[in-house]
C-alpha cells in the first residue's frame, strides 16, 4: 500500500503533504487569503421597519407625481388618425385596394374627406402607419448591404450575399438592394384644407428634416458623393423590383435624392413592432396668430400606390402634435402611476403590521 503523510500546518496555514520517499504531494487547497478564503470585508444591509417602511413611502410620493405630470403631457398633446385601407365597401379608397398589387403599372388616386373639431397650434407631423408588417424579422432586418448604402463604389456593383434574392434582376445588381428596400412604403399623400367659401388651399409639408441628423450624415451616402449626375453614377444598376421608379429618380431636389432621399433613409430603419408608424411630413407653423391646422374641413388626397391585402395590413395616417416628451405615449405616465400607487399601497399595509405586530416581537420573553 502506498501511503502519504500529513505535516503541520505552515505559517500561512498551508498544509504539506508528502509522499512515498518525502515527495512533495501538489496542494489544491486555495491560498489562505482574504480574498480567497472570502473574508473580505463586506455590508449587508439590514431590513428593518425604519428602512424599508420610508423606501416605499419615497418612492410613492416621487413617483405619483411624475406619472401624473407625463400622463396630462401625453394627452394634451393633439392626435387625429385616418385610416384608408380600403377594407369596407362604403371607403373611398376600396376600389384601389382591391385591384391594386405589386405588380401594377398604374395608380390609383382616393380622397378622404375629415372634419378637425379643434386646431393644431404648433407644428404639426404627418406619420404614416402600417399593422401587421413585421419589419423585426430577422431575416428581413439583415437584408441589405450597410456599405453600399454608404456610397462604396465596389458594393454598388458587386451587392452583399445578404441582400438575396434581392441582389440582382436581369444580370444587373439592383441599387439599393435587399427586402428592406425593395418594400419601401410608396403612398403619396397630399393634404388641403376647404375654407368656409368651398375654395380648397393645399397644406404646404416640408419633405427633408424628416430623418435623423446621424442617417443622413453619416450612414447614408451616395456613390462618387460629389457627382450631381446621378444618373451616370448608377449606370449599370438596375431598381428593386417592387419599385416604380429609379433611386435616382426619388426627388428633382439633387439635396434628397438617391441613398440620401429622406423617406428612404426614414424607411430603412426598421421598426421593432408589426405596428408602427414613421414620420412622412412635417407641417411648420407659420404664424402666432394663426393655428397650423385651422379647424375644419381637410381632404386627404391618396396615390394608392402601396398593396397591404396581401399580408392582411392596414395603413394609416396620422397627425399630431408633440411635446417636449415626444409624441402621445400615455403608457409611461401610467406606468410611473401604478408603480407609486402599488408602492405607497404597500408602505401602508406594512405600517399596519408593524404598528400591531412590532410591539409585540420587540418585548417577546426569551426563555433561558
Amino acid at each position: 500500500m502506498m501511503a502519504s503523510s500529513y505535516n503541520a500546518k505552515d505559517e500561512d496555514g498551508h498544509i504539506t503533504v508528502t509522499g512515498p520517499g518525502g515527495a512533495a504531494l501538489k496542494n489544491k487547497k486555495p491560498d489562505n487569503t482574504a480574498f480567497k478564503q472570502q473574508r473580505l470585508p463586506a455590508w449587508q444591509p439590514i431590513l428593518t421597519a425604519g428602512t424599508v417602511l420610508p423606501a416605499f413611502f419615497v418612492i410613492g410620493l416621487i413617483f405619483i407625481p411624475i406619472g401624473i405630470g407625463l400622463y396630462v403631457t401625453s394627452n394634451n398633446i393633439k392626435e387625429f388618425e385616418i385610416d384608408y385601407t380600403g377594407i369596407d365597401m362604403s371607403s373611398p379608397c376600396f376600389n384601389c385596394s382591391q385591384n391594386l398589387s405589386w405588380n401594377s403599372t398604374r395608380a390609383c388616386t382616393c380622397t378622404l374627406p375629415f372634419y378637425l373639431d379643434q386646431p393644431f397650434e404648433s407644428n404639426v407631423f404627418m406619420y404614416y402607419g402600417l399593422s401587421n408588417f413585421y419589419q423585426n424579422h430577422r431575416r428581413y432586418v439583415k437584408s441589405r448591404d450597410d456599405s453600399q448604402l454608404n456610397g462604396d463604389s465596389d458594393s454598388l456593383i458587386n451587392p452583399s450575399k445578404e441582400c438575396e434574392p434581392y441582389a440582382r434582376n436581369e444580370n444587373k445588381p439592383i441599387a439599393p438592394c435587399g427586402a428592406i428596400a425593395n418594400s419601401m412604403f410608396n403612398d403619396t399623400l397630399e393634404l388641403f384644407y376647404i375654407d368656409p367659401n368651398g375654395t380648397r388651399i393645399q397644406i404646404p409639408m416640408m419633405k427633408r428634416g424628416i430623418a435623423w441628423w446621424t442617417d443622413k450624415h453619416v450612414k447614408f451616402r451616395n456613390p462618387e458623393g460629389n457627382n450631381p449626375n446621378l444618373t451616370a453614377v448608377f449606370q449599370g444598376t438596375t431598381k428593386p423590383v417592387n419599385w416604380r421608379k429609379a433611386v435616382y429618380e426619388l426627388d428633382t431636389d439633387p439635396e434628397n435624392n438617391g441613398f440620401i432621399n429622406e423617406d428612404f433613409i426614414v424607411w430603412m430603419r426598421t421598426a421593432a413592432l408589426p405596428t408602427f408608424r414613421k414620420l412622412y411630413r412635417i407641417i411648420q407653423k407659420k404664424s402666432n396668430m394663426v393655428p397650423t391646422l385651422p379647424r375644419g374641413n381637410y381632404t386627404l388626397e391618396v396615390i394608392y400606390n402601396y398593396p397591404v391585402r396581401s399580408f392582411e395590413g392596414r395603413k394609416r395616417v396620422i397627425l399630431s402634435t408633440i411635446s417636449w416628451m415626444g409624441g402621445k405615449n400615455p403608457f409611461l405616465g401610467i406606468a410611473y402611476i401604478t408603480v407609486g400607487s402599488v408602492c405607497f399601497f404597500l408602505g401602508v399595509v406594512l405600517f399596519i403590521i408593524h404598528l400591531k405586530y412590532g410591539s409585540r416581537n420587540n418585548s417577546a420573553d426569551i426563555p433561558n
